[in-house]
């Protein structure tokens, strides 16, 4: 319980810890510790994102030094690599990613089980009760010693991070998570600072409308507009008139957040989601021309995330999403059911891609209109924990192997192959149906096959010979071997089964 003094509920103290350019400062660190005196990709310009040697795909994460060359996240490696010729490369690694999120929860709750995980690399933290603990002990009390207690174990907890983990994170301090966020925002990396109801006027107010949490591009040009140009304007403003412009929601949450009002419960236990997804505004309108450019490279990067979260969660999506903005703010989305639930990337941005193509492409998609496209979205719905998903010899696959072909000269190969693929097709698209048809071919038959007769042997010596059973008239050399009409459902009975 809080204690209340002089009838009034103690203040909170929120925490909003968040992880300084998370992607890059993992990679660096990971790279530190197998390398060691190599140098840290913090201290040179550097990029997370696409690859380094064909120089495609969009920028996910960036150092300081390669914020200074104007360098911005999203925007394409080819782009970036104008800006600066020496920029270096690192692709993305979600296994490091989640290996160190993981440390970076554990610390946090070490001190208090009240931590709430906004993302992989962020999480709301409500340390009322620790810096109530810590005050009492102390010779001073009161609000004021209250805070400074608050300030010292930020601090605390941004050395061992940094001691233990060997990154840096930003510490942000108020009553409540909206202040606390935009504090954490401040100046960075590795700062502590605090954002209590009182300092608004003078910490929030001055900073552009752009700058206020949850108010988007769209929303704050509209602002701008009004004559609202910075947190302050709309603070100041009538609600009246920003839900005029806005609508009722987003006009109360603008001026409720440009005033410093919001929420202050962190809640521990995540609510079981009914989807997963995520989004990006693009810096430029995506046409046609920049499609397979900009548009499937930022499209691979959402499903990357996508599956990420579902794995971190263990469940899996039957139904992928495809979700577009027009330059005229039209949202338009496509959906398809996939054969199975999967949590995997390159299941989810086959089946993205294709539904991308269908809504984009074509003398009925939205190209053809004449739209550009400002954002792009991918997710899942219909999730699943896997206990009644149809198994494959492949989910037996061991960890040696699963790394063997995960080897950065196997992958490079295959994406060769990828690439030369999308050129012979580039142009001469097919119908949905046979695009379907290819995208769901392996990459290479034989390997598939070797690697299924594997599992198979393995599966065998296992549980005992006899342990899979293989339909008639299923071969191993062409497991995947489709047909039409009849022949076709035929061949879908007689899969291998466990």
């Amino acid at each position: 319980m809080i204690k209340e003094k002089n009838g009034k509920p103690e203040e909170r103290i929120i925490f909003h810890i968040d992880v300084n350019s998370a992607f890059l400062s993992w990679s660096a660190v990971k790279r530190l510790r197998e390398e060691p005196g190599s140098v840290d990709l913090r201290t040179i310009p550097a990029v997370v994102g696409g690859d380094q040697t064909k120089r495609h795909g969009i920028v996910t994460a960036k150092s300081l030094p390669a914020k200074k060359y104007g360098i911005r996240t999203a925007e394409t490696i080819a782009s970036a690599v104008q800006k600066c010729p020496g920029l270096v490369i690192i692709p993305s690694d979600f296994q490091t990613y989640r290996e160190y999120s993981r440390g970076f929860l554990k610390i946090l709750r070490e001190y208090t089980p009240l931590v709430e995980q906004a993302s992989i690399d962020e999480a709301y933290m409500d340390a009322t009760e620790l810096c109530r603990r810590r005050t009492e002990t102390s010779r001073d009390g009161g609000p004021l010693r209250h805070r400074e207690t608050a300030k010292q174990l930020a601090g605390e907890i941004r050395q061992r991070i940094f001691g233990e983990l060997g990154f840096t994170v930003n510490v942000g301090i108020s009553s409540n998570r909206l202040l606390a966020k935009m504090a954490s925002d401040f100046e960075k990396p590795d700062r502590t600072h605090t954002l209590f109801p009182e300092e608004v006027p003078q910490k929030m107010w001055p900073l552009p409308i752009g700058e206020l949490y949850g108010c988007g591009s769209r929303t704050s040009q509209r602002l701008l507009t009004l004559g609202i140009r910075t947190i302050g304007d709309a603070a100041r403003i009538p609600v009246e008139v920003l839900i005029d412009h806005l609508g009722e929601k987003s006009g109360k949450y603008i001026h409720n957040a440009a005033n410093g009002i919001g929420r202050a419960a962190v809640s521990p236990v995540r609510e079981d989601a009914k989807s997963y997804s995520n989004e990006w505004t693009t810096s430029s309108d995506i046409t046609q021309e920049t499609y397979e450019a900009e548009f499937m490279p930022l499209l691979q990067h959402l499903c990357d995330k996508v599956a990420g979260r579902l794995q971190r969660d263990g469940v899996y999506g039957k139904t992928v999403v495809v979700t577009v903005k027009t330059d005229d703010f039209r949202r338009r989305s496509a959906q398809r059911q996939l054969a199975d639930a999967s949590n995997r990337t390159e299941v989810l941005f086959q089946a993205a891609a294709g539904l991308a193509d269908k809504l984009l492409l074509g003398e009925k998609g939205l190209f053809a209109e004449g739209a550009g496209v400002r954002l792009v979205g991918a997710g899942v719905t219909d999730l699943d924990d896997g206990a009644y998903r149809q198994m494959s010899l492949l989910d037996w696959e061991p960890e040696d192997i699963q790394a063997d072909r995960k080897e950065p000269g196997k992958l490079k190969d295959q994406e060769d192959r990828r690439d030369q693929k999308k050129q012979k097709d580039q142009g001469k698209r097919k119908n949905q149906k046979e695009q379907e048809k290819q995208k769901d071919q392996p990459a290479s038959q034989p390997d598939r096959a070797a690697r299924l007769r594997e599992m198979e042997t393995m599966i065998n010596r296992r549980f005992g010979d006899g342990a899979v059973h293989r339909g008639a008239g299923t071969t191993t050399a062409d497991p995947n071997e489709r047909g039409s009409g009849k022949d076709k459902k035929d061949k879908k009975e007689k899969k291998d089964t466990i």
